[in-house]
């Protein structure tokens, strides 16, 4: 096979900070390695001297920062034997699971809840030949029927439960940090299961040289490189839909609704652990409605060229209000994690835009009239 360069997946770049198995199998697509983006027209919006940075997950190999801990996830499991996978999902976590099991060349069930996933995402799985199983009911309803699939079955559980998962995910806050030459002084991201605000606390974390959570996601297979990097975390602030939001409320949510499909969960698996992040950090959680989700996603689109599915834009919708009442002061330095690709949810895209489309005659003339009558 001829050789050629290419970025490394994300295991083979930290394989010294994850704890898999010395002989374990590779599963990779090359994960990783997203931009982190300066929001500059944004930041100029706010009036403050602060600095924005966007963390585009859209751009892993399946659209979202799911694929993160997949990667590691999924090579543990076939290190460990696994002839299939299973997870509950709201659509990012199906998708990567589908793929990453096609890769492995094993079998992977998704359950889903009816009619409250995104096309996009659900077409994903489908297409990488997974067995979709939709239930008459919610996420939550779909974590409950997986654990007891793990309980009494050998297929293996790829949710954030998994601490591979978890492992994978906090690579997130290495790049960061690698990027910036130090860490941010404040991180913004949605919350809906809270595996990810887990992940990337832990990440930071360890970069550290702190311990956390207790060493609960140090694995079986011993101790891992956690030699110190940087000596500041940033305060962690999660954010949340007004109709998905039980750390808002202080106990689950039994019917979540909101338009960010990917946080429309009303009983977070990782609710200790992201109150840990939150508390350990000195962070906050905060919650928007559905119509301050897609004003943001809309602006990010408009104003920085990204296109974000709406779950992610809530980490900007939130760090501009933060920026704004002062509560995170100037001279900070912001990320955002952008969690998805807004080609995962095309139709409420479509639905919020006011680009005009216009019907024309294939003649010079009609197209000329069209560009000045649009041009202000």
């Amino acid at each position: 096979m001829t050789e050629f360069r290419t970025n490394k997946g994300l295991i083979d770049r930290y394989r010294s900070r994850l704890p898999l198995a010395s002989d374990a199998s590779v599963v990779s697509l090359y994960e990783g390695s997203t931009p982190l983006i300066p929001l500059e027209n944004i930041q100029s919006l706010t009036g403050k001297k602060v600095e924005i940075y966007a963390k585009f997950e859209g751009l892993n190999p399946t659209g979202s920062f799911k694929d993160r801990g997949m990667t590691v996830a999924v090579s543990q499991s076939v290190t460990e034997g696994a002839k299939a996978l299973i997870c509950a999902s709201t659509g990012n976590t199906s998708a990567s699971a589908a793929a990453y099991a096609s890769r492995a060349g094993i079998k992977c069930f998704v359950l889903i809840p009816e009619g409250k996933i995104a096309l996009g995402k659900l077409a994903q799985a489908m297409i990488k030949g997974s067995v979709v199983i939709q239930i008459l009911g919610n996420f939550d309803d779909g974590m409950r029927l997986v654990k007891e699939v793990g309980e009494n079955t050998a297929v293996s559980i790829v949710n954030s439960i998994n601490p591979y998962r978890i492992h994978g995910q906090k690579t997130i806050a290495f790049e960061i940090i690698d990027a910036l030459g130090r860490a941010p002084d404040y991180h913004c991201l949605p919350v809906g299961n809270a595996g990810n605000i887990t992940a990337h606390w832990l990440g930071y974390c360890e970069y550290a040289g702190r311990e956390v959570f207790q060493d609960t996601f140090q694995s079986q297979q011993g101790d891992y490189n956690r030699d110190k990097v940087v000596d500041t975390t940033p305060v962690m602030c999660g954010y949340q839909a007004s109709g998905a939001a039980p750390f808002l409320r202080g106990h689950p949510v039994e019917n979540p609704e909101t338009v960010a499909t990917a946080i429309r969960i009303g009983n977070p698996q990782s609710w200790d652990f992201a109150l840990t992040a939150s508390k350990e950090s000195n962070g906050w959680f905060d919650e928007f409605s559905d119509d301050e989700i897609l004003a943001t996603q809309k602006l990010l689109a408009e104003k920085e060229g990204i296109f974000c599915e709406p779950a992610s834009a809530i980490s900007v919708t939130g760090a501009l209000k933060d920026i704004n009442s002062g509560k995170i002061p100037e001279g900070s330095v912001i990320v955002c994690t952008l969690t998805g690709h807004g080609l995962k949810d095309p139709d409420t895209a479509i639905k919020q835009s006011k680009a005009p489309v216009i019907k024309i005659e294939p003649e010079f003339d009609q197209v000329k009239k069209a560009i000045v009558d649009n041009l202000e």
